[in-house]
């Protein structure tokens, strides 16, 4: 093992927590979350086994960890590349194709998403809250296209942030049950729907 990973091999460090992170998101995607062991992730990080427990107590634990952080990613991303109502379609549509290479993270962010509707769940916290902030800023956002005279009329902007919120997790629900399914141009046609675009 290499020595400065090593060293101090319990020390808490956002950067030792990232490592363990990044080789846990690739362990899952591609062993699946079953066969994924911490051992393997420890292994991956290039730490040991009890070193990757004091960081995290469970494989669950770490999961939800990994579907945070890439909450986290992507929702900065879009906040910097959709910078326009235009720019809305092809960044949800890249992002949906994006997912469609990892299909088994989608799967399991679908999976824990419905097992944390448990209030006695360790992450029910987490979705409730992830939830309720995605949905508070899409309907920020609706409202100012309201204003703007861009969201169709009879439709409120709180009732279209949770329509859009099903969309997005429901077309990729169906993907993984069939993966000829064509779900961009659904997408696209939701947006037509409650969009109104200048072109």
């Amino acid at each position: 093992m290499d020595q400065g990973k090593a060293r101090g091999p319990y020390a808490k460090t956002p950067a030792r927590r990232a490592e363990i992170v990044r080789a846990a998101r690739d362990s899952f995607a591609e062993r699946g979350y079953a066969r994924a062991s911490l051992r393997d992730i420890a292994e991956r990080a290039g730490i040991t086994h009890a070193g990757l427990l004091h960081h995290f107590r469970s494989k669950d634990e770490l999961l939800a960890e990994v579907l945070a952080q890439r909450d986290t990613e992507e929702w900065e991303e879009g906040v910097a590349e959709v910078d326009s109502l235009e720019a809305l379609a092809p960044y949800l549509g890249t992002l949906l194709v994006r997912h469609q290479k990892t299909p088994e993270l989608m799967r399991l962010w679908l999976e824990l998403a419905a097992a944390a509707s448990r209030p006695d769940h360790p992450a029910h916290g987490y979705f409730v809250e992830r939830y309720e902030r995605s949905r508070t800023h899409v309907t920020r956002r609706l409202r100012e296209l309201e204003a703007e005279g861009k969201l169709r009329e009879g439709l409120g902007p709180d009732s279209a942030a949770t329509l859009f919120q099903a969309v997005l997790n429901g077309l990729q629900a169906q993907w993984l049950l069939n993966q000829r399914l064509d779900i961009i141009e659904p997408l696209n046609r939701f947006l037509d729907l409650i969009l109104v675009t200048d072109d």
